[in-house]
């Protein structure tokens, strides 16, 4: 127990920002290549009747449409049998056997030989007429990897998420990280979080199992999972919370090899002070440990509970005989603690529990730092997005809002998914989504309202002036009914508790009842009926009216105690069909509320792509808003198609600012979600004709321009042996990379931070140019390649991807050699190389593009500066077709350890700022830092279109990985100053994560082992350049366990490698 209390008072809560950051990346990692990052097998939700089911399978699809969920993962929303409550505990069986059966289908419709099946992913056990043997379903599900997230039942105290699902509800933490996309959902921060989870099981099948109405958020990353049990992750919490929830009593000492893991003595439920002492529950620190409704299962217990699963139809069947229920947290889990099994026995299906898993363990993962968000009230819903959480929260998103000047919108009103028309108000801290809101409606402050659709004044009763308010602190949505053309308006106080029974307190938009009812004139028969019952609260009181619109709205604000007694409202909500929040659960129209919301999404898309067209900068990724459109029905093709028709005119609209790459890849778009693949591959082309233009531009270069800034001079018209020499070091770079990529250099500012270097003693890269009395152009290179060209003129591109000498002959094209006056008589021959492996990400092509360029300028008598070198390797790039920035020309001409900034504009502007390095950060540095080579080759250009398009597409994401790439390359920068070597590491492993989000196969499983391997002795890591293979970085925590890293990796025959010698090149 010490060691428990010295770790839970030692750990802090962990930074919700950080934590969901490095969730989303590796939830993103994970659907891109799921191949190298594990992902689940399947992701099951349960639900509370067959219809929402099919709403739950929609939002799954979504999920996957959006890169929430990898395409190979399944996806199944199981229903209670019958509609009909079971409990957590046999809707977790009923789970696994629906998703057993459903994957046994599966394997029937992609065998070779297909069959057909009676039972589908909707379908209750029951319904499936097909038997499959037990062993059948056990086998093939026990080595799946399974997220289960119980998310049915009725939502009570958050009434308006009723229709949606509480898991689904909006929360737009981080929404601004990508303004275009989707409206982030509890479900996919869920997800996120789970999916940090996956590595705790390997190889080993098992099952994770959350609730649907919390937010755990913790490194789950580091989650540690006993083999062969069942574990349930715990937080320490004050005695006063835990008296309210599950309470797990835990052995006094961790497991040998992890002090977070503890085996599980006993569970408590809702345990008063004497039952947490009699119990031993209560930690040195004073506090106990939560249930936070995580569980895993994996090895043999998994195939314990499996088993008991795929057997477990006569179980769930004899519950719904007897209308009991089993619960997952207080029956299921009880099979695995001894202490509690002559408790489970005598409750239903106890027994047959304790015999199926009562041979496993249980234990309890502490995860010490984790922030339990629970989503259980709308007043939580609204702490969480105003709270200590809310500098995290979008506030606009996707939505249409009208100006300042004709609305009153408070700056802290949270607008998602909506469209708003002038002259409404909307108070502080309120949440509006899913909505469309017409003139003259208020909303108060800390307010919510979801999925309401309030027609133009117009359009309602004709003379009739109305002002809708809806007060501080209140619930608006609106629900389809089944069977009916209208939609019920629906409401109650934030802090109304629906289950709070007339006699015990309960309320109705923040009154007492026995005050509603005085003040409405109206009686409890008329809200419960005749028959004496004792539960009448809000959850079942016939209250709302369904009427017209515009009388709902009268109603509303009449039962809201905003009028005085109206007789004539009085009788009109008497004669109305009236309906209670719990007949609205059974009857809600899922299929048409989800049609209504898609569609409407769809239109404020549309809206959005629309004046980003006609009056924008093309500033939106509107590639990602056209796939919203396309789920419109029937018509979303038809609008981009309308959309694509203004593309030939949007470059005339802006042609002095609007960049014209920028113009073509809106085009290029455009015609890809119109299906024009044809007329989308010529333009594609086009893009990147553009940028190759821009670049030259950019750096005042033209092929046309004989006396540009490159050779000032010519060769003798006598023949006169000259030979130039230039030798030229790599580079590696610490933080900043793609910053100096154009298109992104030529708009916006960029900085790198990278740093010149020998090695095994040598400078790598070079090349000798020397004159010759024949005439012509003679290459050699390094590999034996040999080409002689008679008449230099000739040399024009596009060259050839696979023509070995394309460096060479762009050269000779921005230099100007290529001018017939240069070279009337007398020749030339080039020797290039490079003695470093093909693909290292050293930046060998341009810095041996540099060294050609330079030493041409130097026989030219030419501008040989580094500056002008620089630009021109950035012209040269885009003329042989590889694209690329500045950082690895500038990384080889200028010696040392180099701060590089960049200044979009004609010409382009660099700054190189060198590091004035002491002697004991360069032997640190030095000591500590290993140069390896992976044996991964890798092609940077690649790597490179993928950026370049994403960036030209406005990818929101990719946009904010660059802007903190360049942030880490100015951290890395001071962290060097002050000799803070510890910094650089942390900036290398950040602008590592970063490098993955921007392209997820910049890495690959021998890379990532290499990396988990040294990661023990490692302050920080990366791969060099772009990414995808080459050499790697490793910056070990101390110069010892440099090391001992170096000794493991030469030893360890896993790893096919060379570690290279190197130092910093400082000039000679």
């Amino acid at each position: 127990m010490e060691s428990r209390r010295r770790q839970s008072s030692a750990r802090s809560k962990a930074d919700l920002s950080a934590e969901l950051r490095r969730a989303w990346y590796h939830l993103r990692l994970s659907v891109r290549d799921p191949t190298r990052v594990r992902t689940w097998d399947a992701v099951v939700l349960t639900a509370a009747s067959p219809e929402q089911a099919e709403l739950y399978n929609w939002q799954l699809s979504r999920a996957k449409r959006m890169g929430r969920i990898a395409p190979s993962t399944i996806t199944l929303a199981v229903p209670d049998p019958h509609g009909q409550r079971i409990g957590s505990g046999a809707a977790t069986l009923n789970a696994i056997l629906a998703l057993a059966k459903h994957l046994h289908q599966l394997s029937i419709i992609n065998s070779p030989v297909s069959g057909t099946s009676n039972c589908n992913s909707n379908s209750s056990i029951s319904e499936c007429s097909t038997e499959i043997p037990l062993l059948s379903l056990v086998e093939i599900i026990k080595k799946k990897h399974i997220l289960l997230l119980h998310a049915g039942g009725d939502s009570k105290r958050v009434p308006w998420a009723n229709p949606m699902g509480k898991v689904f509800l909006p929360l737009p933490y981080m929404a601004a990280d990508d303004p275009d996309g989707p409206v982030p959902l509890l479900f996919d921060h869920i997800l996120a979080i789970a999916s940090c989870a996956r590595q705790s099981f390997q190889n080993e099948g098992g099952m994770f199992t959350m609730t649907g109405d919390v937010l755990p958020c913790f490194d789950a990353f580091s989650m540690v999972l006993p083999e062969d049990a069942a574990s349930i992750v715990t937080v320490p919490i004050t005695l006063d919370i835990a008296s309210n929830h599950g309470v797990i009593v835990a052995s006094k000492i961790g497991l040998p090899d992890d002090k977070s893991v503890f085996l599980v003595e006993n569970l408590l439920q809702k345990p008063n002070i004497e039952d947490l002492v009699d119990h031993q529950a209560i930690l040195d620190d004073g506090r106990t440990l939560l249930d936070t409704g995580i569980i895993a299962v994996k090895g043999k217990a998994w195939v314990d509970l499996v088993m008991l699963a795929c057997s477990s139809q006569p179980m769930i069947s004899e519950l719904l005989q007897s209308k009991k229920e089993m619960s997952l947290y207080e029956d299921l889990v009880a099979a695995w603690v001894p202490a509690k099994n002559e408790w489970l026995k005598p409750r239903p299906l106890g027994r047959e529990l304790v015999a199926a898993l009562g041979k496993q363990k249980m234990f309890t993962y502490c995860a010490y730092d984790l922030l339990f968000l629970h989503f259980g009230t709308s007043s939580e819903v609204l702490d969480h997005l105003n709270g200590t959480s809310s500098g995290l929260v979008g506030r606009r998103h996707l939505c249409s809002i009208p100006a300042t000047t004709v609305s009153d919108i408070a700056a802290s009103a949270i607008i998602i998914s909506s469209k708003i028309a002038p002259g409404v108000s909307i108070g502080e801290e309120s949440l509006v989504y899913d909505s469309l809101i017409s003139t003259s409606f208020q909303i108060g402050s800390q307010s919510i309202v979801v999925g309401v659709n309030v027609p133009e004044v117009q359009n309602m009763a004709a003379g009739n002036s109305f002002k809708f308010m809806l007060p501080d602190r209140h619930c608006l949505w609106e629900v389809p009914l089944v069977g009916r053309s209208e939609r019920v308006i629906v409401y109650c106080g934030v802090h109304d508790n629906p289950k709070n029974s007339l006699s015990k307190d309960g309320t109705f938009c923040g009154k007492p009842w026995r005050k509603v009812l005085v003040d409405l004139g109206i009686n409890e028969t008329d809200l419960w009926g005749t028959k004496e019952r004792k539960d009448m609260c809000l959850w079942n009181a016939k209250i709302f009216p369904v009427l017209s619109y515009y009388e709902m709205l009268h109603s509303a604000t009449w039962l809201m105690g905003l009028s005085n007694q109206d007789e004539h409202l009085l009788g009109l909500w008497k004669r109305s069909d009236r309906i209670s929040l719990e007949e609205l659960h059974r009857s809600i129209d899922f299929s048409k509320m989800w049609i209504g919301s898609t569609n409407h999404q769809a239109d404020l898309a549309s809206g959005i792509v629309a004046a980003c067209l006609n009056f924008g900068l093309l500033g939106r990724n509107l590639s990602q808003l056209c796939q919203e459109i396309l789920q419109k029905e029937a018509t979303g093709v038809e609008i981009c198609k309308e959309f694509l028709s203004q593309c030939p005119n949007l470059q005339a609209q802006n042609p002095q600012i609007l960049p014209k790459s920028r113009a073509h890849q809106v085009h290029l778009d455009l015609l890809r979600v119109c299906n024009e693949e044809e007329m989308a591959v010529e333009m594609e082309h086009k893009v990147w004709a553009a940028i190759a233009d821009e670049t030259a531009s950019a750096v005042r270069y033209s092929f046309e321009e004989h006396e540009a800034s490159t050779s000032q001079g010519t060769l003798e018209q006598s023949f006169h042996h000259r030979k130039v020499k230039v030798e030229l070091p790599v580079r590696i770079d610490f933080a900043g990379g793609w910053s100096d990529t154009p298109p992104w250099s030529l708009e916006r500012s960029g900085c790198v931070l990278n740093m010149a270097i020998a090695l095994g003693g040598s400078l790598p890269v070079g090349t000798i140019i020397e004159t010759t009395k024949r005439g012509g152009l003679l290459m050699i290179d390094d590999a034996g390649n040999k080409l002689y060209i008679d008449n230099i003129t000739s040399i024009a591109p596009p060259f050839d991807s696979t023509d070995p000498f394309r460096l060479v002959k762009s050269a000779m094209l921005v230099t100007n050699v290529i001018n017939e006056k240069m070279l009337q008589s007398t020749g030339l021959q080039i020797k290039t190389w490079a003695n470093v492996p093909r693909g290292s990400g050293l930046g060998t092509s341009s810095i041996l593009s540099a060294a050609v360029v330079k030493a041409l300028l130097q026989l030219t008598y030419g501008d040989d500066s580094n500056e002008n070198v620089t630009r021109l390797v950035l012209v040269l790039e885009q003329v042989m077709g590889t694209g690329g920035g500045w950082q690895d020309q500038v990384g080889g001409l200028y010696p040392g350890i180099k701060f590089t900034s960049s200044f979009p504009g004609v010409p382009l502007r660099l700054q190189v700022n060198p590091l004035l390095a002491s002697p004991q950060l360069i032997k640190e540095l030095q000591q500590r830092l290993l140069v390896v080579f992976t044996g991964q080759v890798r092609l940077a250009h690649q790597v490179l279109q993928k950026v370049v398009i994403r960036y030209l597409q406005r990818d929101n994401l990719l946009v904010s990985s660059i802007r903190r790439l360049v942030e880490l390359a100015k951290i890395g920068r001071e962290a060097l100053m002050n000799c803070d070597i510890d910094e650089l590491g942390d900036v290398m492993q950040e602008a590592w994560r970063l490098h993955q989000e921007l392209d997820p196969y910049c890495s690959n499983e021998f890379v990532d082992k290499l990396f988990a391997f040294s990661d023990p002795y490692c302050r920080g890591y990366k791969l060099v350049g772009a990414g995808g293979g080459g050499f790697a970085l490793m910056l070990a925590k101390t110069a010892d366990s440099a090391k001992k890293l170096h000794h493991l990796i030469t030893q360890n025959p896993e790893f096919d490698v060379q570690i290279y010698d190197w130092e910093i090149f400082l000039g000679k």
